[in-house]
């Protein structure tokens, strides 16, 4: 009889985590073996129960699952990785693979296909959600340098510039320059509009 893969599952809202849990409970080669809620926690917790394949949310509290995935690649290089988002962005998609995922899907996937994914990154696949992966392909890389998404991330809660220069530790002018250049580059009309196409493309 194969081998049990053991799997760990981040994800923060309990009910998807406890569907996804139950789901792939079904399957006879695979058991979740931890589950945690916070992106801060996925290091500890797949050192802990020694896991194969971490299964990771993007959007979660203290890490998000592509930091979380950058961690676990770094200090764990053996846990397959697949992340697993609610919004298919392109954006996320690359910089999944960048922080070293071996798969990248939606959750509205159907639960034998995540099983699927979850046997074949074990056997050293790449699998992507074929729609994002062309969508990707489509929209080509981001365009904003970290320090423009620093400060776009920064603005997204209406704060003025004076705001932003303060938390930053930048000069008033210098905030000024990194939102204009993004919103030429994103081509829209205000800091409002760059914050919202960006985080379409996932690229915030």
């Amino acid at each position: 009889m194969s081998r049990t893969i053991k799997v760990l599952l981040a994800e923060d809202q309990s009910m998807v985590r406890e569907a996804l849990a139950a789901l792939l409970g079904l399957e006879e080669d695979i058991e979740v073996v931890a589950q945690v809620a916070r992106g801060d926690e996925v290091l500890r917790a797949a050192r802990e129960h020694a896991v194969d394949v971490a299964l990771l949310d993007i959007e979660m509290p203290g890490l998000t699952g592509i930091e979380a995935a950058a961690r676990l690649h770094a200090e764990l290089p053996a846990v397959k990785l697949v992340i697993l988002t609610t919004f298919g962005r392109p954006g996320h998609l690359r910089s999944a693979m960048e922080s070293g995922a071996d798969a990248f899907l939606v959750k509205d996937a159907p639960a034998a296909q995540l099983a699927e994914a979850i046997r074949k990154v074990l056997t050293g696949e790449r699998v992507i959600d074929p729609t994002l992966a062309a969508a990707a392909l489509a929209d080509g890389a981001n365009p904003l340098t970290d320090r423009e998404r620093e400060v776009l991330r920064a603005a997204a809660d209406g704060s003025t510039n004076a705001e932003l220069a303060a938390s930053l530790h930048l000069s008033q002018g210098t905030v000024r320059n990194y939102l204009s250049t993004a919103i030429q580059k994103l081509a829209v009309r205000n800091r409002a509009e760059a914050v919202r196409a960006a985080r379409e493309k996932g690229w915030l």
